[in-house]
């Protein structure tokens, strides 16, 4: 069920960030990519904390990403970790 969730809500042409909302780090992360003029619907924070699958979703994300811990951000199918370290 995590995989899903989080498979259906990365998408090609869109930045999606998972978050905790108590995180001081996901905090500020939404503040300053709120500031971005995105188009309407290509920018998501997903509480990862809304669903009663939170810990095997930071399982899925650390398969994806490398880490577990949140905010993970995601430039369409690929972490923002993952597009850093190709420039």
């Amino acid at each position: 069920m995590a995989q899903a969730f989080v498979d259906s809500k990365i998408q090609p042409g869109k930045v999606v960030v998972f978050i905790k909302p108590t995180c001081p780090y996901c905090r500020r992360t939404q503040e300053l990519l709120s500031q971005l003029p995105f188009k309407e619907g290509l920018l998501e924070f997903v509480d990862i904390t809304a669903t009663s699958d939170t810990s095997e979703i930071q399982d899925y994300l650390q398969q994806l990403t490398g880490a577990r811990t949140v905010p993970r951000v995601f430039i369409g199918k690929e972490s923002a970790a993952t597009v850093y370290l190709k420039f």
